[in-house]
């Protein structure tokens, strides 16, 4: 690892004498034409002075001149870029660079090996209460790994990958699960609420028949009857999202606000 932060380093001090080189080798200048044009002219006044011209033939000359001098004319001169420039700008780089060196050596770990993933699931496995979701996921996939026919397992996995927002995982998992027992009406139910997540909210017809199974095998899966009901009033079923909501409703407290919203709704299709 140290060896890629010194590259590093080089690169960029090399990057950055680059840069200063081109930039000083594309500076323009006045063209020499001009230099000629101006001593031509100095040339002119000599000679007037000595009497060699006229009055006509120095106002010809020095106009002819002028006019070659406007000509050649190039742009504006620019402001180069001068060796104190050159050396602010490279001693910033080395300074940066060594900076970041020293940083590293400080808070860092330069004879560390790289941690593997499986060594940082390692770690996560031997403090489970600290984790993320992601990260909880991450270990139970080990875990399902060791023992594919783990039903519990599987159903952890579903959530955790559920939490961390992986809708399509956490189906895959829950199916898995049902493989090994298709009876568990909540594993259904779980399967129909990832699909519904995997669908950007909408209970699609893979969804609808998991909460289907799941309310078949448990009429008291409320989280199922919920979305049936959605689905049935989405499809102008008012008599069937009356039936999965009928339950729903009675077990919620009068002074739930999703008991009236629940209510609301079918009020309103009716």
């Amino acid at each position: 690892m140290i060896v890629f932060w010194t590259l590093a380093g080089l690169a960029t001090a090399l990057a950055g004498w680059l840069v200063l080189t081109a930039a000083r080798q594309g500076l323009t200048t006045v063209p020499a034409s001009s230099d000629t044009a101006s001593a031509e002219l100095a040339e002119l006044d000599r000679l007037k002075g000595r009497g060699l011209l006229d009055d006509d033939a120095y106002a010809s000359a020095r106009a002819e001149a002028g006019r070659r001098l406007l000509a050649d004319a190039g742009p504006e001169p620019v402001i180069q870029v001068g060796g104190r420039d050159r050396t602010i700008v490279m001693s910033a780089l080395v300074v940066t660079a060594a900076v970041a060196l020293g940083l590293y050596f400080v808070f860092g770990a330069p004879g560390l090996p790289d941690q593997t993933y499986e060594r940082r699931i390692d770690e996560w496995t031997a403090s489970p209460e600290t984790l993320d979701a992601a990260q909880m996921a991450a270990v139970l996939t080990r875990a399902v790994k060791r023992d594919p026919g783990n039903h519990t397992a599987l159903t952890m996995l579903g959530a955790a990958r559920f939490q961390a927002e992986d809708p399509i995982g956490a189906a895959s998992a829950f199916r898995r699960a049902l493989e090994i027992r298709p009876d568990d009406a909540q594993s259904w139910s779980r399967l129909g609420e990832s699909l519904v997540r995997a669908n950007d909210g909408t209970v699609g017809s893979d969804a609808e028949a998991a909460f289907v199974q799941a309310v078949r095998r448990d009429p008291d899966q409320l989280g199922a009857r919920f979305f049936l009901g959605q689905a049935a009033l989405a499809r102008g079923d008012q008599a069937l999202a009356q039936e999965m909501w009928g339950p729903l409703i009675a077990v919620l407290d009068p002074a739930d606000p999703r008991r009236a919203g629940l209510a609301a709704q079918l009020a309103a299709a009716g």
